[in-house]
């Protein structure tokens, strides 16, 4: 018999209306864990904004030592519209992502059941985009000169280094070849001098050496984007730097019906550190406390976390959940439905109940 196995896992609600899908999530990860021979201990962490008007930080100065014993993070949304981005981000996510070298962000992006995508052609759309995500276009180099007057200079310096580049372009390939799939790579050469055409050749150097019958396409942003829109299941995988796989990711997830669907994984794939799993939908300070925050971003963040964990089961369980609901007409405001967080959540609940009651699960 399996032993009881139990994960440590760090809950960042955060900010506007993370909270609101973030305790949902639990209430439901903990449902599918006890059908699944695990549990979670959940370590409530009141990071965020709120924190920064009370004591000047997004979170404490060993706030990440606090959280490296820890097998994952599930975050719920950073940012407030009266305090800054920079200090925001720069505050709390970025410095996760960063000294926990979680080098892959994985956003995938398929059509829902029940979902009513933004382009008819999305249907049977199932994408996954890979974005490098500790360097590039978001590096801290650079800074600004003779603020405030005429002859004031900004400089922003991307940042590309061929061991992230190359080992981000290994992930992507590896989960191509495992889709069958070609692997398009977003890229930006006949613009950007330098770091285009060298993301161009370490990727290339990447797919020849180690996947030498994967097919790969490099596809210039502005006609990748395009493509989104106009073929959305015309691409499988996709690699791309930080912001470009940022961008990219957020166009697809509203072709396929909604921002409020899209998760996110952060990723350190040699799991010497904790992996971050987040929805990308942002704060929402328009719809903050009217319980009306779409929860599915967050679950499937979720599912991506059990799926990360190895208990692969309830991952699907949980997507199979949300899904399920999903297909019997539940749907949030921003899905064209009318069901509150508070409603589709208790769906999902009863779903994961019902899943448990089948012969077929084991």
């Amino acid at each position: 018999m399996t032993s009881h196995r139990t994960y440590v896992i760090d809950a960042i609600p955060g900010d506007g209306i993370g909270p609101e899908v973030v305790e949902p999530t639990i209430a439901c990860v903990d449902r599918v864990a006890s059908l699944h021979g695990f549990s979670i201990d959940w370590r409530a962490r009141d990071w965020g904004s709120d924190r920064y008007r009370r004591t000047g930080a997004m979170m404490p100065v060993d706030g990440l030592d606090a959280l490296a014993d820890g097998d994952g993070i599930l975050l719920g949304a950073v940012g407030d519209p009266d305090i800054d981005d920079v200090t925001t981000l720069w505050g709390l996510l970025i410095p996760i992502r960063r000294t926990f070298d979680q080098y892959v962000n994985v956003r995938p992006t398929t059509v829902l059941p029940g979902v009513q995508p933004a382009v008819a052609d999305a249907v049977g759309m199932d994408l996954v985009i890979v974005r490098e995500n500790v360097e590039g276009e978001y590096s801290e180099a650079g800074g600004r000169l003779h603020r405030g007057t005429e002859h004031e200079l900004v400089i922003q310096e991307a940042v590309f280094t061929r061991r992230n580049t190359a080992r981000v372009a290994r992930y992507a390939a590896s989960l191509a070849d495992r889709r069958g799939a070609a692997l398009v790579s977003a890229t930006k050469s006949n613009g950007i001098i330098h770091s285009m055409p060298f993301w161009d050749e370490v990727v290339r150097d990447v797919v020849r050496e180690e996947h030498p019958g994967l097919v790969l396409e490099s596809v210039l942003i502005d006609a990748l984007a395009a493509r989104l829109v106009l073929k959305p299941r015309s691409a499988s995988v996709i690699v791309a730097s930080n912001l470009f796989g940022d961008i990219l990711s957020d166009l697809a997830a509203a072709v396929a019906g909604s921002i409020g669907i899209a998760p996110s994984a952060n990723l350190d794939p040699e799991r010497r550190h904790p992996s971050l799993f987040e929805p990308v939908h942002g704060t929402a300070p328009d719809i903050v406390g009217r319980d009306l925050a779409n929860p599915i971003g967050c679950l499937w963040a979720a599912s991506l976390m059990l799926e990360h964990l190895g208990e692969h089961a309830a991952a699907a369980s949980l997507h199979g959940a949300f899904s399920d609901v999903l297909a019997a007409g539940t749907r949030t405001r921003d899905l064209g439905g009318d069901a509150s967080t508070t409603t589709f959540s208790r769906a999902v609940l009863d779903a994961i109940d019902v899943q448990s009651a089948a012969p077929a699960l084991s």
